[in-house]
């Protein structure tokens, strides 16, 4: 492991689990930052227990045992997710230039650390990078031999970013009305499901239907810059917050959740070029950003948060489309292949065999009518 001193500050968001929160603590402790943020929000009035429960969080962060300076934005009422981070992260690279990023849920692994050093000391004047991110979730795929990806998408459960960057971070959305009209989210990805999903959640948060979480916003953000983030080649950190108690991750069985931490091998690999993985995009877009096709009807229009397309579903529908096209490049009509086939397409060499038939069948009722009309 690259043991270097962590000289990067560290800035960590905290709320109202002191349970969790001190499983990250005491990751931080262990990497012995020079410096140290503490943000936490406030408890709700109407949440009894619970501000004994911020109490308590905050008590378990007080414990810095390690030569460090320590800076506390502690909010007295609560601001709410998204206000908390993006408040407290403007107040952070007012001091800062860059900055490690955890929430009270996010687990690092001790090479998180190092990784994160390395690569904002690589990339700090590279505008074309606009963080670096400690998530994998590609499940074990990987194209390059190297420590890491480049990627349109930006997770956040653990990262790193520079003030360069985030003075780009747009809360308003001020040119999504642009951006929607032109086609602009095509430069993104090309899938159709994925730029519904993404088209959907923009605008309707700007119509009223419901609150976007400030990650989503901080992805627009980078898109409008053309920028890429880093992903590492193996998972550096784990959420170990679903369930009842976190805001958003619910879910206690989501395949996101308690990811294995797998420790990153130094010296680092640098890839070769800079561009983004479309694969490894490609396969993250389905799993997390899908939207089904629109169905008819009045559903339609109900202005209804999306709801991502099952596995099992998008599985069935890949089948469909590959039986349509290897009917279209053998030349038959659907009734055809249903006919030759019963009902299926079996592989490309069939559904061509079976189209050569029906053409020369074709071919001999022409010449059978030329004789008769000669």
């Amino acid at each position: 492991m690259n043991m270097s001193r962590l000289t990067v500050p560290v800035v960590l968001f905290i709320f109202k689990r002191p349970d969790v929160t001190e499983q990250v603590f005491n990751a931080i402790r262990s990497a012995r930052p020079t410096k140290l943020f503490l943000i936490a929000d406030g408890p709700r009035p109407d949440q009894p227990g619970e501000a004994e429960l911020c109490s308590a969080t905050r008590a378990v962060v007080s414990r810095v045992d390690w030569p460090c300076e320590v800076s506390t934005l502690f909010s007295p009422v609560n601001l709410g997710l998204n206000q908390r981070i993006t408040s407290g992260l403007n107040w952070v690279f007012s001091q800062v230039e860059e900055a490690i990023i955890l929430e009270d849920d996010c687990l690092p692994h001790p090479t998180f650390f190092p990784f994160c050093q390395e690569l904002l000391n690589r990339y700090r004047n590279d505008e074309r990078i606009m963080m670096i991110s400690g998530n994998n979730f590609q499940k074990g795929r990987g194209r390059l031999e190297a420590s890491y990806y480049f990627s349109r998408l930006f997770h956040i459960w653990g990262w790193a970013t520079w003030r360069r960057a985030w003075n780009h971070y747009d809360d308003s959305l001020r040119l999504w009305p642009e951006i929607s009209r032109n086609g602009w989210l095509q430069s993104v990805t090309s899938d159709p499901n994925a730029i519904r999903f993404f088209h959907k959640m923009y605008q309707d948060h700007l119509d009223g239907k419901h609150v976007l979480s400030w990650d989503y916003k901080w992805n627009l953000s980078c898109w409008l810059q053309n920028g890429l983030s880093v992903m590492p080649n193996a998972n550096l950190v784990t959420n170990i917050g679903f369930g009842r108690s976190s805001t958003y991750a619910h879910d206690a069985d989501s395949a996101l959740a308690h990811l294995p931490l797998v420790p990153m091998s130094f010296p680092l690999v640098h890839p070769p070029f800079i561009m983004a993985d479309s694969q490894a995009d490609q396969y993250t877009m389905e799993q997390q950003f899908y939207l089904p096709e629109p169905d008819s009807g009045p559903a339609a229009d109900a202005g209804a948060p999306p709801v991502l397309e099952s596995p099992v579903t998008r599985l069935a529908k890949r089948k469909l489309r590959r039986r349509r096209r290897r009917i279209r490049r053998a030349g038959i009509s659907r009734r055809q292949a249903r006919r030759s086939g019963k009902g299926r397409v079996r592989s490309v060499r069939s559904t061509r065999k079976a189209g050569a038939a029906a053409m020369s069948g074709r071919r001999r009722m022409r010449r059978s009518r030329r004789r008769r009309a000669g």
